[in-house]
């Protein structure tokens, strides 16, 4: 019996519940039938005729369009903020007096001057006859474009100066690993000194080849050509084997300073270093030169010799 009464209340409960949806969704369907029309009216098989758009009069949307606004005269700059309100606090209440006055823009790094002196090498010659010091320096102050170059090399033997080169330049990059270099040459030391024009370049070729070549102009017609060049070869981190070459030409003879026209010397010679310090390394090596040409005709006419040997000791320092 209450099984019975049970039943019969789910089966009510289900009804109540279905009752609503099934008559909205019959609604739905009534909906989407096309209505009948009634006897009497227009044949069925005409086709709708499609509707004009002024047929329907109320419907004339033509005058409903949005207008276009200029914002031609509009202040954007009154959007990015504006003043401040009357009420908005003093910025400088606690600053005790203290502002900032304009700031300058922050310089760049190319901007910036720097400066250097390398004395590539300072050593103590030896060779069968006699003993002599070499000093050649390079020194710079500028900035990453241009900067003023001071290049110095001489030799002094028995506290003379025996032959010395001073040169004062310009350097201009003109690449990412090259200086253009223009200034001037100031011989001095045994003979009558010299001054020359110079020009010429300076920079890191390919393989890592520290290449220099300058030419110069001086007066009575004289020219000359130097060429350098030295490459650093690591056995470690701190011992460095740097072979080195240089050669002058000249295109006229200058007897007075004992120098022929065409090549006129050439040195070769290698120097292993050990950097205590990248600033501070000491060297050893053996360098071989030699008077070519009418630079050699001179020498010998003088009893000098055309060929030697160099046994070189010397530090290479920088700052």
């Amino acid at each position: 019996m209450q099984i019975n009464k049970r039943l019969s209340l789910i089966a009510a409960f289900t009804a109540v519940s279905i009752s609503p949806g099934w008559t909205q969704a019959q609604g739905m369907a009534e909906s989407t039938q096309p209505a009948q029309t009634p006897a009497g009216h227009a044949n069925h098989s005409a086709p709708m005729k499609p509707m004009q758009q002024g047929a329907m009069p109320g419907m004339d949307h033509s005058g409903t369009s949005a207008p276009a606004y200029d914002m031609g005269g509009m202040d954007m700059g009154a959007m990015q903020g504006g003043s401040a309100p009357p009420d908005a606090r003093d910025p400088h209440a606690y600053a005790g007096g203290q502002g900032f006055g304009p700031i300058p823009r922050p310089r760049l790094g190319d901007e910036h001057n720097f400066g250097s002196l390398l004395f590539d090498r300072l050593e103590r010659v030896r060779t069968r006859d006699n003993s002599s010091n070499v000093y050649d320096l390079l020194a710079w102050y500028g900035r990453d474009y241009d900067r003023a170059v001071l290049k110095a090399e001489g030799d002094i033997d028995g506290g003379k100066l025996q032959e010395a080169r001073t040169e004062l330049l310009w350097g201009h990059a003109i690449a990412t690993f090259w200086d253009t270099q223009l200034g001037v040459r100031y011989d001095s030391g045994v003979g009558p000194d010299r001054k020359w024009l110079a020009f010429g370049v300076q920079g890191l070729a390919p393989y890592w080849f520290d290449v220099e070549a300058t030419g110069y102009i001086g007066d009575q017609g004289r020219t000359a050509l130097r060429f350098a060049a030295s490459y650093d070869l690591l056995f470690t981190q701190k011992l460095i084997l740097q072979p080195r070459i240089e050669a002058n030409a000249y295109g006229k003879s200058d007897p007075a300073r004992e120098v022929g026209s065409g090549l006129s010397d050439l040195s070769a010679g290698v120097r292993l270093r050990y950097e205590i310090r990248r600033e501070f390394a000491p060297y050893v090596g053996v360098e071989w030169g030699g008077k070519l040409g009418k630079t050699a005709d001179i020498a010998r006419a003088d009893g000098a010799p055309t060929r030697e040997t160099r046994l070189v000791a010397g530090v290479r320092f920088w700052f």
